[in-house]
């Protein structure tokens, strides 16, 4: 009781819109979350819009779902505290500042641009003409371009990520999921780490989108590569349970820090030390949490036995009863024709995969 007591407390004091469930029914609402409608002794599941069968294998860790409140749907992240679920949503703050942030990458991409695009001309030639020495620093130099170039797109795509409707495109998940596997394999091996991939044995055809899946497991893979020490070991599996595709993604890293376990998914900006630079601002994030939920899915972050980080993604398997096949759709690559590897993964890598003569 005094547990659940420190819990209500805690939440009484959020400006966010968070509640308590226990057994499946909701048993305290914060101020701000009684302004969204929501009563205690209601039952829970009849507010779940994706997560269903996630949150009823929920045991620990933070899971991000969806709800359908007042016919309006809500990001959320829950955790386990005891024999209490805390539901924690989204804020309308979050959106006005993801929209500020996509404003001020539109400024900044122009002039990037330019400057990359001056780079391609100059750094193979750089790179051709002197010393090993200087072929290292082009390389450190190209790695920074391309490290802006991801906060940019991250800026100026949070926004339009966690607006964007379900996908309307049918097409072969495994085949998608293999292909950004294998092509994020071989650099995770220049980044000192083993790798494998387990792909589900047959081909599944569902609704989905290309680019936000891709974006999603390489952001996945990104942070599994920071967190991982030289040697260890990232193991990722697709399966299939029902009308679920579950992607796992398991890092031998040093595991989640006791005090981010329940903030992992609230703010999109944080930074836990100024003096750790694997900590960015949280925009991969975003674009994970919003993909999982735009797929009907969920994502889930844990800590199984104590090792690592695992990271568990679920897509709804949905169809399109029209056809099976892709949609012919004129799309504008948004990474400008470059390795969407190397700038996803541009944080994590190391400076020799930048050379020029690797990185286009």
């Amino acid at each position: 009781m005094a547990q659940s007591n420190d819990i209500y407390g805690m939440l009484d004091l959020m400006d966010r819109p968070g509640f308590c469930v226990r057994d499946q029914k909701i048993v305290k609402v914060n101020p701000s979350a009684e302004l969204r409608m929501l009563t205690p002794g209601e039952d829970i599941a009849p507010l779940l819009h994706t997560g269903h069968t996630e949150y009823g294998e929920f045991t620990g860790g933070c899971l991000y779902l969806t709800l359908k409140i007042a016919d309006q749907i809500w990001g959320a992240s829950v955790t386990r505290m005891g024999d209490t679920d805390v539901f924690l949503l989204e804020q309308e703050e979050d959106q006005t500042e993801l929209r500020a942030m996509a404003l001020a990458a539109l400024e900044l991409r122009e002039p990037l641009t330019s400057v990359m695009t001056i780079a391609d001309d100059l750094l193979p030639a750089a790179a051709a003409q002197v010393s090993s020495e200087a072929v290292e620093k082009v390389a450190r130099l190209n790695r920074g371009l391309y490290q802006m170039l991801r906060i940019i797109f991250n800026m100026s795509d949070a926004n339009r990520y966690a607006a964007a409707a379900a996908p309307t495109e049918t097409r072969n998940v495994c085949a998608l999921l293999e292909d950004t596997f294998n092509s994020a394999g071989e650099l995770i091996k220049q980044a000192g780490l083993n790798f494998r991939f387990t792909n589900y044995p047959q081909s599944v055809f569902c609704l989905a989108d290309k680019e936000k899946l891709e974006r999603a497991v390489l952001n996945i893979l990104s942070n599994a590569i920071k967190f991982t020490p030289a040697g260890g070991t990232i193991d990722a599996k697709l399966t299939k349970k029902g009308n679920l595709l579950v992607l796992t993604v398991q890092d031998s890293g040093d595991g989640v820090a006791e005090s981010l376990k329940g903030n992992i998914f609230n703010r999109f900006c944080r930074i836990p030390t100024i003096e750790d630079g694997r900590f960015g601002i949280g925009l991969g994030m975003v674009l994970i949490r919003s993909a999982a939920a735009q797929h009907g899915g969920t994502v889930l972050v844990d800590q199984p036995e104590g090792q690592g980080v695992r990271v568990t993604m679920t897509i709804a398997i949905r169809e399109n009863k029209q056809s099976i096949v892709r949609s012919p759709l004129l799309r504008v690559d948004y990474a400008g024709g470059r390795n969407h590897q190397l700038i996803e993964l541009s944080d994590s890598l190391p400076a020799t995969a930048f050379d020029c003569g690797k990185s286009n």
